[in-house]
Formats: C-alpha cells, sequence, structure tokens
C-alpha cells in the first residue's frame, strides 16, 4: 500500500542524496592509520542541553573475525569528541579502551557501534561490544569460531560524558536464540512520547545483518525488545544486508505541512556478507559486503510505525566515489540552523574517516517545497 505519491518519494529521495552527499564533505575524525581495515565511527551524533554538539565512535584497526578478533586489534577504541563551532573542528572528551569496557566474568575482544543519549538526568551512552565467557548455545556451539564471543549491548549512565568513564557497564540487551544470536550497533531516536532503540543483529552463522527494535523506558534503563525484524532484507543489492542506522523527523515544511508527520530511515545494505569475485564481463560496481556496506534509504509515517517502505529498491543511493564505494554508518542530527550528517566514506587507500556535511535551513525548504 502506498503511503504518499512518487513525487513526494522524489522529495524525500533528494533531501537524502542532499545530505548524504559524497563530494560535499570533510574528514572530522581520521583513522588511526590510512590503509585497508581502518576506521572511524559506527557512533552517533547528539546535542546537550546547551547546545554543544558531541559525536561518539569506535577507531577499528585492521583484523580478520573467520580467525577470531584475538589476531588483531579490531574494535580497539570508543571516543567521545565534542565540537562548539558546530563541527568546525572536534575535541576528545573521553575514551575507552576495551578493558574499560569488562563486565564480569566477560572480557572485550571488539568494540562496534555505540549511541550517545542525552537526557533530563544526564546522558546515556550504549555500546555493542563482543566478549568473552559467554559460549554459543549447545544447538549451535560447534559452528563458534576459536577466540570469538557474542555480541551484546551495555549501558553506562552519568551526568555528564565525562563521567561515563567510571560508570558501572550493564548489560541491556543480548540473545540465547541462533535465528538473531549478535545483537549490536544500537541508536535511539524518539517517537510521539517513547524512545525507541534500533539495533543490528546478527544468526549464529553470520549468514545476514537484520534491523531489530525495542522500546525504552521512561528513564531509558530498561528496553522491550518488539522485532528482530524491523526493516526485511530486500530483493537486490540489500539481500544479505539491511541495518538502519539513522532515522529523521522529515521537516514540516512546505508540502510537508500538510502531509502527516514522516520520518527517512537512513540504512546499510549489501549484497553478501563477504566479498566475492565477479564475471569479468559483468557490469562493474560497488556491490557491498560486510565492512564495506553501501547506503540506502526507506521511509514511513510516524503514526504508522513500525511499516516501512523501500526507496532504493533496486540500488543503492549513496556510494563513495572512492575505494570499495563504501558509505556507510549515516548519522543525522536535526538542528534549528538545519540538518548534519556524519557517516563513514571509503577512500582512495580504502580507510575508512568519519566525513561530515551540513545542510542549511533554507536548502531543506527550496528541496521539500
Amino acid at each position: 500500500m502506498e503511503i504518499i505519491s512518487g513525487e513526494l518519494k522524489e522529495k524525500l529521495e533528494k533531501l537524502g542524496r542532499a545530505l548524504v552527499d559524497q563530494r560535499r564533505v570533510r574528514i572530522i575524525v581520521h583513522p588511526k592509520e590510512r590503509r585497508a581495515g581502518y576506521w572511524f565511527g559506527g557512533g552517533n551524533i547528539a546535542r546537550d542541553g546547551n547546545g554543544a554538539m558531541y559525536l561518539v565512535g569506535r577507531y577499528r584497526n585492521c583484523g580478520d573475525s573467520r580467525l577470531g578478533t584475538t589476531a588483531g586489534e579490531r574494535g580497539m577504541e570508543l571516543a567521545v569528541y565534542r565540537t562548539d563551532d558546530r563541527g568546525q573542528s572536534f575535541q576528545e572528551v573521553v575514551s575507552f579502551a576495551k578493558k574499560d569496557l569488562n563486565t564480569p566474568g566477560r572480557d572485550v575482544l571488539s568494540i562496534e557501534g555505540s549511541c550517545l543519549l542525552f537526557t533530563e538526568t544526564g546522558v546515556r551512552l550504549f555500546v555493542s561490544t563482543e566478549k568473552t565467557g559467554k559460549p554459543y548455545p549447545a544447538a549451535c556451539s560447534e559452528f563458534q569460531k576459536p577466540g570469538t564471543g557474542i555480541w551484546t549491548i551495555d549501558l553506562l549512565k552519568a551526568d555528564t560524558p565525562e563521567g561515563l568513564k567510571t560508570s558501572p557497564v550493564e548489560t541491556v540487551l543480548e540473545s540465547e536464540e541462533p535465528s538473531h544470536l549478535h545483537v549490536k550497533d544500537p541508536f535511539v531516536f524518539r517517537l510521539a512520547e517513547r524512545s525507541i532503540l534500533l539495533f543490528a543483529n546478527h544468526p549464529f552463522s553470520w549468514a545476514s545483518a537484520n534491523t531489530g527494535y525495542a522500546l525504552l523506558d521512561q528513564a531509558h534503563d530498561a528496553l522491550e525488545v518488539r522485532s528482530f525484524d524491523f526493516l526485511p532484507r530486500g530483493s537486490s543489492w540489500d539481500v544479505a544486508i539491511s541495518r538502519v542506522t539513522s532515522v529523521l523527523k522529515v521537516p514540516r515544511v512546505g508540502v510537508f505541512r500538510r502531509l502527516p508527520a514522516m520520518l527517512l530511515y537512513f540504512y546499510d545494505g549489501g549484497e553478501s556478507l563477504r566479498r566475492y569475485d565477479e564475471h569479468p564481463e559483468a557490469v562493474k560496481r560497488p556491490r557491498g559486503y560486510s565492512c564495506e556496506e553501501l547506503g540506502g534509504l526507506a521511509f514511513g509515517t510516524e503514526m504508522g510505525f513500525p511499516h516501512v517502505q523501500r526507496l532504493s529498491d533496486h540500488l543503492p543511493y549513496f556510494v563513495s566515489p572512492w575505494g570499495s564505494g563504501s558509505s556507510r554508518y549515516t548519522k543525522i542530527l536535526a538542528a534549528e540552523e538545519g540538518l548534519y550528517a556524519v557517516w563513514q566514506q571509503s577512500q582512495e587507500d580504502l580507510s575508512q574517516p568519519l566525513v561530515m556535511n551540513f545542510l542549511p535551513r533554507e536548502e531543506i525548504e527550496n528541496i521539500l517545497t
């Protein structure tokens, strides 16, 4: 069932493409090294009650998960940065090594996606990590590779971002089900009077990447999982991976002022989990795979949540002009002056720094009017 007309879909697509404009960007955080397997990102950008902007992300160094994460540094550090000049410069506020995120009986092997959330009572940090001390369920135990663990999502709480460094680490989402054993990459957005936590999940075999969602309580401390398959995987370029990374409430301007409140979903997709060889006569194009995903768009209404429709049905919308083509972990921050977009973008050297683009309000109104 169609929610809106083709003309309005085109406006949503135009807004998305203007935000994640691959050439209208600048690098704001470099990875530790400029080569394949190194990046910074997977977090989000947020604003505190005083108007200061923060971003969180993890530094990833090269490592091969098929050999176990003990074979390389992989997700080695989580860092929080602050900017007081609307993203022109960033200063590190606090960082976490793997050992800082250990929980009793479970040591962190790798740090993955995270989300910084400012509330009336302080700041929350949701972070996903792979830890030892939790074996695969008996039904699929033989599939666990040596040196690997299970991905879970933890929560840290403090009055300020700096205070998170000494906060207890509490696991708030984990799974025992082989079909969605690994949970990671949390992201929180506000919907009416509730906060929604979106998260990626993988089966025990790591054969796909899916998106689930949970409801957070009013204190943002506890959650209730409602679905592990919020955005089903697609039929072509995103047949193996569909991971929602950000949700934008479409500004109520232009024709959208008269419509039900709309949501624009940014998601990562890929045709497979591993890179594969193309036929020599096939069309050469980025296909997207684990760690090198491409970007897409979907939409829905606030009242119709969790119903979602794809815009990028057959081909990705966001592809880096460099390297592998990867463009992933897009995060959007809505501010009075406009919209900020950050994402990981593949470079010629195959590294993935975090890049930023800003879309001023006047330009947004021109797109949507």
